[in-house]
């Protein structure tokens, strides 16, 4: 037989050509050879349940990530819930201080009001009483005026009757008197 790889040179024309041929080993070809590797490599990996293993891992991450994914569902539940709950104290949070708002303001409405009643009630009684001492101190303004009015007259009556009345005329009114009384 001849080596496997002749090469056989011819001149045609003036150009020149080669031919390669093919090597080949037990009459199979490199393709068949390489197909033969491949399928040898796959009964190898089959038969050392490879590809179980595979997709057995793959089972496992498969079935990790689905546990991730539900824990990831309750959480977004546990999160939804909370957010939810929050919402509805921002709201009450909300209302109460509205509410809050509204007694205060009715509250200072009622001091506002007492105070004017207060103050009312005490600028009367501060009148009365201003009233009271302006009076009072009328009376008393009019009592001296009388006292000094009622000193001046007597007063002046003592100067009249000393100047106009004599012993004689206080006899003649003494014994009048003294008169009156035993009638």
């Amino acid at each position: 037989m001849a080596n496997p790889v002749e090469t056989t040179a011819v001149v045609e024309h003036g150009a020149a050509a080669e031919h390669h041929v093919e090597p080949s080993a037990l009459g199979l070809g490199p393709s068949a050879w390489a197909a033969l590797a491949m399928i040898v490599f796959l009964g190898i990996l089959v038969y050392k349940k490879v590809p179980g293993l595979i997709v057995g891992g793959l089972d496992k991450q498969i079935n990790a990530i689905r546990k991730q994914l539900d824990e990831a569902k309750v959480l977004r539940a546990e999160a939804e819930k909370l957010r939810a709950e929050y919402a509805a104290k921002i709201v009450n949070a909300e209302k109460d201080a509205a509410s809050m708002v509204e007694h205060a303001k009715t509250e200072a409405a009622a001091i506002v009001a007492k105070a004017e009643a207060d103050a009312a009630t005490t600028i009367t009684r501060r009148e009365k009483m201003a009233s009271d001492k302006i009076a009072a101190a009328e009376r008393a303004a009019i009592d001296d005026l009388r006292a000094k009015a009622a000193e001046a007259a007597t007063a002046a009556a003592r100067q009249l009757i000393a100047k106009n009345h004599s012993a004689g005329a206080d006899k003649a009114l003494v014994d009048g008197a003294i008169a009156g009384l035993v009638n």
